[in-house]
C-alpha cells in the first residue's frame, strides 16, 4: 500500500504523485496491466500509427510536398526530442520517485536511470505538436494521447509530475523551433520523390480539374449575344 505520510507534506507535486499512484494501485489486475501496457508501449504505438495515417491523408493534398514533409518531421522531431533529453537527464540526475519514496507502488518494474525529463512525454508531445501543424484533427488526437502518456507515467510511479511537464516543454520546443528548418530541408526532398517514377507514391499532389473548353459561338449566336 502507498504510504499515508505524504498527506502532511506541503509539496503539491508529491500530493499529485501519491494520489495518481494510489489510483493506479487501486485498479484491478486487468486495469493495472492495461495502464502499464498503454503507458509503456501502447500509446507510443498509437502515435506512430497516427503519423502513418496522417501521411496517407495528406499525400494527395494540393500542398502534398509541404504536408508530407511536415508529417515526416513529426517522426524526426520525436527522435530529436529523445536525443536532446539524454544530456538533460544526465545533468539533472534526478532519481526515480520510488527511490526517494519507497512507499510508492511501482507498477512498472525494471526502470532504472534518472527521472527528469520523461522520454515518453517529450517524444509524445513532439509528435503531437508536429502533427498539429499538418493536420488539426489528428494533431488534437495526438495531444490527447500525449496527455494520457504523461498521466500514465505518473500513475505507474516511474516519474514525478514535473518530469512529465518538462518532457512536454522539451518536445514542444523541439517540434516548434526546428520546424522551419525541417520544412526547408524536407520539402524539396519530398517534391523530388513525387517526381520520381519509383518514389512517386511518397506524395502525389491532387491535380486541379481542367476547365472545360467553351464551344465557339456561331455567327447567329454572336449577333444575339451582342
Amino acid at each position: 500500500m502507498a504510504g499515508l505520510d505524504h498527506l502532511d507534506n506541503p509539496d503539491i507535486e508529491l500530493d499529485v504523485l501519491y494520489d495518481l499512484n494510489g489510483f493506479g494501485e487501486s485498479l484491478p489486475g486487468w486495469g493495472e496491466r492495461a495502464v502499464t501496457f498503454l503507458g509503456e508501449h501502447g500509446i507510443p504505438v498509437a502515435l506512430t500509427l497516427l503519423v502513418v495515417g496522417a501521411w496517407f491523408l495528406v499525400r494527395r493534398r494540393a500542398d502534398a510536398a509541404q504536408a508530407v514533409a511536415g508529417t515526416a518531421w513529426a517522426g524526426l522531431a520525436a527522435g530529436l526530442a529523445f536525443l536532446a533529453n539524454a544530456p538533460i537527464r544526465d545533468f539533472v540526475a534526478r532519481p526515480r520517485p520510488f527511490v526517494d519514496h519507497p512507499d510508492l507502488a511501482v507498477l512498472l518494474e525494471g526502470k532504472d536511470g534518472y527521472s527528469f525529463v520523461s522520454d515518453h512525454a517529450s517524444v509524445a508531445m513532439a509528435v503531437a505538436v508536429a502533427l498539429f501543424l499538418v493536420h488539426r484533427v489528428l494533431g488534437a488526437i495526438a495531444f490527447g494521447l500525449a496527455l494520457l502518456q504523461g498521466l500514465a507515467r505518473v500513475i505507474l510511479g516511474v516519474h514525478y509530475p514535473s518530469d512529465v511537464i518538462g518532457g512536454f516543454a522539451l518536445g514542444t520546443a523541439v517540434a516548434l523551433l526546428l520546424a522551419p528548418l525541417a520544412q526547408a530541408a524536407l520539402t524539396p526532398l519530398v517534391r523530388a520523390c513525387s517526381r520520381n517514377r519509383r518514389l512517386g507514391w511518397v506524395a502525389r499532389p491532387r491535380e486541379e480539374p481542367r476547365p472545360r473548353p467553351q464551344p465557339e459561338l456561331t455567327e447567329h449566336q454572336s449577333r444575339l449575344a451582342a
